[in-house]
């Protein structure tokens, strides 16, 4: 049986005890599994009750179920599967996704620093290439960084571990510590992402997945489904060292990936991707909104002080220290118990400090206040990752609209 075969129905039942119980027994006697079951009043002495189990009407055991049921039902519907957006359901359909770029790697606009140097939009246009020929289950490709590029990562990578050193929450500085240790980090060279992503996996289960530029917030939520974070290989201009207009590898390794190597924050990135899958366009604005004051820019509450543990932050050398305390032109900014709810509805900054932070009091209490708000969503289905697989679980019957 496919593993995403699913099959949904509507059995109408008198209002009588023990009418679930014989109408539910005709599944189990067939072998069927059910996966999601809901009530709701009808008119009349009666009540519906949708079913999904795993299956298809073509299927013997559900034929089987169904022929049972009958006598017992005063109404029997099979219902078409829910129309949801697309997403993927194998960890390989992240290849379908990896293209959909807001800002392409290589496509620099008049503004970036680069635009005007012929090497570097070479070099961007070599790592742009590799990250659009990779696909699923490949060897992860290594660029071949200039000198230019590494000096480049080497003023980011000292000025920034200088930093986090006051200001970065205790499970970075552990994490980081093991990167520099067994996975190559350092100022010396750019670390090899290969390294990086085996160390991630070996510990959460995550793991790096390039990608030629900024993807859309769909797109780029569902990888976190499957513990897959997209990231970009390609460095900031080096005549601007502590800037960057878009996503580089300086913030993705520094700001990112020491941080997926916690088992509280792997899952929280996990909670809302698997969120994500099928969800409205509205509720991917909030999962975004979530992210953003979170992954991005969350502050914990540690002993006496503010601690970053948000990419936006620990890979930022002005915000870090605006965010933790210093403030800016003697104004501190608005700090925020962390709440997935109120951060979904408030809208954020890209191109200048946050007017505003979310605070947790850990890591472990930031996963179970997002973990709850997921719960409450609308969503069309519940999702699970199986690990073994690589396949996303669904409880009820759904088609995917058509990938654009």
């Amino acid at each position: 049986m496919p593993a995403e075969a699913r099959l949904s129905l509507l059995v109408a039942l008198e209002d009588r005890p023990g009418a679930l119980e014989q109408a539910l027994s005709a599944f189990t006697a067939a072998g069927v599994n059910l996966t999601h079951i809901e009530s709701r009043p009808a008119l009349g002495a009666s009540f519906d009750f949708f079913v999904d189990c795993e299956g298809d009407r073509d299927d013997p055991a559900v034929k089987a179920a169904i022929t049972a049921l009958e006598p017992l039902a005063e109404k029997l519907l099979i219902l078409d599967r829910q129309e949801v957006p697309w997403f993927p359901r194998h960890i390989s359909e992240l290849d379908l996704l990896a293209s959909h770029t807001l800002d392409a790697g290589a496509e620099l606009t008049a503004d970036h620093p680069g635009f005007k140097d012929t090497d570097y939009r070479q070099s961007r246009a070599r790592i742009d290439a590799l990250a659009r020929a990779y696909h699923h289950g490949a060897p992860l490709p290594e660029p071949d960084y200039s000198m230019e590029e590494t000096a480049t990562w080497q003023t980011v990578y000292t000025k920034l571990r200088k930093l986090h050193a006051a200001h970065a929450c205790n499970a970075y500085e552990r994490a980081i510590a093991e990167l520099e240790a067994e996975a190559g980090f350092g100022a010396a060279q750019i670390p090899q992402f290969t390294a990086v992503s085996d160390f991630l996996k070996e510990r959460t289960g995550f793991r790096l997945r390039p990608v030629s530029g900024l993807l859309g917030p769909r797109e780029f939520l569902a990888g976190l489904a499957f513990r897959v974070f997209f990231a970009t290989q390609y460095v900031r201009h080096h005549s601007r060292p502590l800037y960057t207009p878009e996503p580089d590898v300086c913030h993705e390794l520094i700001g990112h990936a020491p941080m997926f190597a916690d088992a509280a924050f792997a899952d929280f990135s996990q909670e809302i991707g698997l969120a994500s899958l099928g969800a409205s366009d509205q509720d991917i604005e909030a999962l975004s909104r979530c992210y953003w004051y979170s992954v991005e820019f969350g502050l914990l509450r540690e002993g006496e002080g503010l601690k970053a543990y948000g990419a936006g932050l620990l890979s930022s050398f002005g915000e870090l220290e605006y965010a933790c305390g210093r403030g800016k032109d003697g104004r501190l900014p608005d700090y925020l118990a962390w709440d997935p709810a109120a951060a979904a509805d408030r809208p954020y900054a890209i191109t200048e400090y946050q007017s505003g932070y979310f605070v947790a009091p850990s890591l472990q209490q930031a996963k179970r206040r997002m973990r709850s708000f997921c719960r409450d969503l609308p969503r069309p289905f519940y999702a699970r990752y199986n690990d073994t697989t690589e396949r996303i679980w669904v409880d009820r019957a759904v088609r995917r609209q058509q990938l654009d």
